[in-house]
């Protein structure tokens, strides 16, 4: 597919992944992993590599510790990445997770490397030089030692000012300083939805309520994800939702950051928001259905984008 439109993905605190399948993990006690494998990831940089292959021109940037870097320079000159990672002292961070044979995933993550204001000031003004040629942004991921929310809600509001339309997708105490900086797109899902709007969510009707506060709040795209039991996407043109089709789940790592992809692609596009949330869901459906990150089966995707059914949010069979 030919490149054709730019995107900028934000890792601040990016990790080398090692997985591990085994059948059942026991806390304490001697685990057998049958299988494993080390890739560089990071929620930015997983939302990097689908782009690419769906066709957007990205440039990636963040933090990068400067003693295992190699593994991330490899992917980025294979995926054709443009490398714009401020190197810092150290190692980027290892986390572990542990995938077991009914696909819970236990995650074990480590503290990356410690950001200094230089640092900081450095990538600040990386994303200044970009937002010149570049209207995209995607900042997504946890927060590295040194980086405070606060920090973290400025670059947000320097980069709306600047006239970039801001994907955002964290966590915990990121995510509720980022959304009081009212980016272009907010996914949370329904735990961290609650938290944000500190709603009880029991039904899809307090999903509805609790998204539609964040937006009256000012965030101009609220997509919430529910797994399964579908996606709800309220804005400026009312409520969408979408039931995905039925699939066999072989893992869930990196279904959030390829829903994320997905959704920026259809911006990218400028297509009608039912396009954009019919393909969202099938390829979100398509991550969970197979190990790695990736748009690996254009002949399975199609199956699912004609499987996949948009619906009155009230259809959906959310029960918190």
């Amino acid at each position: 597919m030919t490149k054709h439109v730019k995107v900028v993905t934000v890792t601040m605190n990016p990790a080398l992944d090692l997985t591990g399948h085994l059948d059942q993990l026991t806390p304490g006690g001697l685990n057998i992993v049958d299988s494993a494998s080390l890739h560089p990831a990071g929620k930015g940089v997983n939302v990097a590599k689908v782009l690419v292959e769906l066709g957007a021109d990205v440039t990636v940037t963040g933090f990068l510790g400067e003693t295992n870097q190699g593994e991330f320079v490899d992917l980025f000159t294979q995926a054709g990445l443009t490398d714009e990672f401020i190197r810092v002292p150290g190692a980027t961070r290892i986390n572990v997770k542990l995938v077991e044979q009914n696909q819970s995933v236990s995650d074990i993550n480590f503290p990356g490397v410690e950001i200094t204001n230089g640092a900081f000031e450095q990538l600040r003004q990386k994303l200044h030089d970009l937002t010149k040629q570049t209207e995209i942004f995607v900042i997504a991921g946890s927060l590295p030692r040194g980086v405070s929310s606060a920090q973290c809600q400025a670059l947000i509001v320097e980069l709306k000012q600047r006239g970039a339309k801001v994907f955002f997708d964290s966590s915990k105490q990121a995510l509720a300083a980022g959304v009081k900086a009212l980016p272009y797109l907010i996914k949370p899902n329904e735990l961290e939805l609650s938290e944000l709007t500190a709603r009880p969510l029991h039904s899809i009707t307090d999903v509805l309520d609790a998204a539609n506060q964040l937006h009256q709040q000012g965030c101009e795209q609220v997509v919430v994800s529910m797994g399964e039991h579908g996606l709800v996407w309220l804005d400026n043109q009312g409520v969408m939702a979408a039931k995905p089709p039925k699939v066999t789940v072989v893992s869930t790592v990196g279904a959030g950051d390829t829903l994320v992809a997905a959704l920026c692609w259809g911006e990218l596009q400028q297509w009608p928001k039912q396009q954009t949330l019919v393909f969202a869901t099938a390829l979100a459906a398509m991550a969970v259905s197979q190990v790695g990150v990736g748009f690996h089966s254009p002949t399975q995707f199609d199956s699912l984008m004609s499987q996949v059914q948009v619906v009155e949010p009230s259809d959906l069979e959310f029960k918190g």
